[in-house]
């Protein structure tokens, strides 16, 4: 794909967003697009938010449990960016017609308070964070999961290019220095309209959430990217993606790490 092909591809995206209605694959348009286009067609969809006034509110992480991966047939988790405009309250609720169709996922966030280098340690990311938080992720998708006439699945490549299929991002309230928590014990469990419908436990995340955020700013350093102080970075599922049709009241209970919760009108 060339430069012109990418910038048309993050506008179908964000006619996508703006009208609710869903767009064709991808990579039924441009079967030899690879992770490098992806990326870059997600980059035009960045340049595009801000020239609109977004402002880069921190980073996703997706694709680092294993099933996952498998699911996709693909060895390496993938990411996306976050808006300012995708924060929402814990204990808020989402308008209607605020997205198209929404999933949730169960995530342990990092809020830096440090920039991060093109190659840092373990150590140099638990220096740069600040605090950590139960988080809940939203997805939604402006590609079709499933194409219609052919029956294809959407590809890492599709998923990429739609920034991640990020959508929002909740942050509880209750905050902890990242070394006061072994991260890889921390559970959730999800309950949608009081009914258990996932749980996980940190270590679902490449076997520890730090090690996806040293992913990202390795990732990102090809891709002339970094992690600022501020940022909020969601470090990956440890939960399969919830289905949030209309009505949906979603709780996800850390015990003793915290809980967040999200309503969908």
């Amino acid at each position: 794909m060339n430069a012109d092909q990418h910038a048309e591809a993050a506008q179908r995206l964000l006619d996508a967003e703006n009208s609710g209605q869903q767009i064709r694959l991808l990579t039924l348009q441009h079967p030899d697009m690879g992770m490098d286009d992806a990326y870059a067609i997600q980059t035009a969809l960045l340049h595009h938010k801000q020239k609109s006034g977004r402002h880069i509110a921190g980073w996703k992480i997706g694709l680092t449990s294993k099933a996952m991966q498998s699911a996709l047939s693909i060895d390496i988790p993938d990411s996306g960016i976050l808006f300012d405009n995708m924060a929402f309250a814990t204990h808020s609720t989402v308008p209607v017609g605020r997205f198209i169709q929404p999933r949730v996922e169960a995530e342990i966030a990092f809020v830096m308070k440090a920039p991060l280098g093109s190659n840092p340690s373990r150590q140099d990311i638990i220096d740069a964070t600040d605090y950590v938080v139960p988080a809940i992720e939203i997805l939604d998708t402006r590609i079709l999961r499933k194409d219609p006439e052919t029956g294809n699945i959407r590809t890492v490549f599709d998923t990429i290019s739609d920034n991640a299929a990020n959508a929002g991002f909740v942050l509880g309230k209750q905050q902890h220095a990242v070394n006061d928590v072994d991260l890889r014990w921390v559970g959730a469990i999800a309950y949608k309209n009081n009914e258990v419908e996932e749980t996980g436990l940190g270590a679902g995340v490449l076997n520890d959430p730090v090690e996806s955020v040293l992913w990202l700013s390795r990732r990102m350093a090809n891709y002339g990217q970094r992690i600022e102080a501020g940022h909020v970075i969601l470090s990956g599922s440890f939960i399969r993606p919830i289905e949030c049709p209309p009505g949906s009241e979603i709780r996800v209970d850390f015990g003793t790490f915290g809980s967040v919760e999200i309503g969908f009108a």
